[in-house]
């Protein structure tokens, strides 16, 4: 049973352009998609949705994946540059000005 998940439309692009990439290196190496599938010990057809950007492909596969080309490296740049993330931390950090105290009034 072939496993599917849900995925955005974003997301699904950037699954494709993924495995597109993956696929241009196993080609640049002159590797074989069975060769691939042999060296991470997984089916002919997971390498294949795999390079086709389907989601039900695990991230394991794909880091074996990458470590077969020689792009182990390669993982550690996920989501290394959060600057999203960091500018959420920023706004906490930053201290919140205070409200003035207003000054009585004098009764004449």
């Amino acid at each position: 049973m072939k496993k599917h998940i849900n995925s955005s439309p974003l997301t699904k692009r950037l699954l494709i352009e993924m495995g597109e990439n993956l696929r241009m290196a196993r080609l640049r190496r002159n590797l074989s998609i069975r060769v691939i599938a042999e060296r991470v010990g997984v089916s002919v057809n997971t390498i294949v949705s795999l390079e086709t950007g389907s989601s039900g492909v695990s991230i394991g596969v794909a880091a074996n994946v990458l470590h077969a080309l020689g792009l182990s490296e390669d993982i550690k740049h996920i989501a290394k540059d959060d600057s999203f993330g960091r500018i959420l931390q920023d706004m906490k950090l930053m201290p919140r000005k205070k409200a003035t105290k207003k000054t009585p009034l004098k009764n004449p």
